[in-house]
């Protein structure tokens, strides 16, 4: 279930949480065993909900905590069960943790948590002009972008695989996996079911991060 287009419970044009909690009867009829919700999390929406900018709360374009609650309720009460997808790889640019990483700046602890790499120069005075490898966004264009365009102190560019305003995470740092384990823990804590994994296979990027074989919209060799 896309919640945005499935059913709108309070008549603003937008589906959201109540419209679906309304139609969990019909959809129970259909004899399923239980509904993947698609991203409903606090996100600008620059690529339908998979940029999150807070992995333990609900969009209020979608409703409230409360309305989650009971709609999970129902669903368990009609013999539902409810799966969650969640988001991994990265989150959005508005995450506070990006936030936070792009004012720390380069070497801090804050830009360990995602890929902040020294761009590549294209002459001795033109220090990091061109981004660190030729990987491109699975969106188009490079899968980089300068941390602080135009900055003269802060030359990094930050890994993104989708759209700029996604920042990829970064696995490698133990600090990444305990942050998501509270996550997964809040959700389950709260009763759901299952997850389904967005982009599993992209996680842990090509140790040293080189150039692909070929300049392919999706990443060649993103597994070590």
């Amino acid at each position: 279930v896309y919640p945005r287009s499935f059913a709108d419970g309070n008549g603003d044009g937008v589906g959201d949480l109540a419209g679906l909690t309304a139609r969990l009867p019909y959809i129970a009829s259909l004899g399923v065993d239980g509904i993947w919700l698609t991203p409903f999390q606090p996100s600008p929406q620059v690529d339908q909900g998979y940029d999150v900018s807070d992995y333990c709360g609900v969009d209020p374009l979608f409703g409230s905590m409360a309305d989650f609650d009971r709609l999970l309720d129902l669903a368990h009460s009609l013999g539902l069960r409810i799966l969650l997808d969640v988001v991994p790889n990265h989150c959005s640019s508005a995450h506070p943790m990006f936030r936070q990483a792009l004012a720390a700046g380069p070497g801090s602890k804050e830009r360990e948590l995602f890929h902040f790499v020294e761009g590549r120069s294209s002459s001795p005075d033109s220090p990091s002009d061109l981004p660190p490898n030729n990987w491109q966004s699975v969106f188009g264009g490079r899968a980089w972008s300068r941390a602080s365009p135009g900055s003269q102190t802060d030359t990094e560019w930050y890994l993104h695989l989708f759209s700029a305003g996604q920042p990829d995470w970064n696995w490698r740092n133990p600090a990444v996996g305990d942050y998501f384990e509270n996550v997964l823990r809040f959700w389950f804590d709260k009763g759901v079911d299952g997850l389904r994994i967005d982009v599993a296979h992209a996680l842990f990027k090509a140790d040293g991060l080189p150039d692909a074989p070929s300049e392919s919209p999706v990443v060649d060799g993103l597994r070590s």
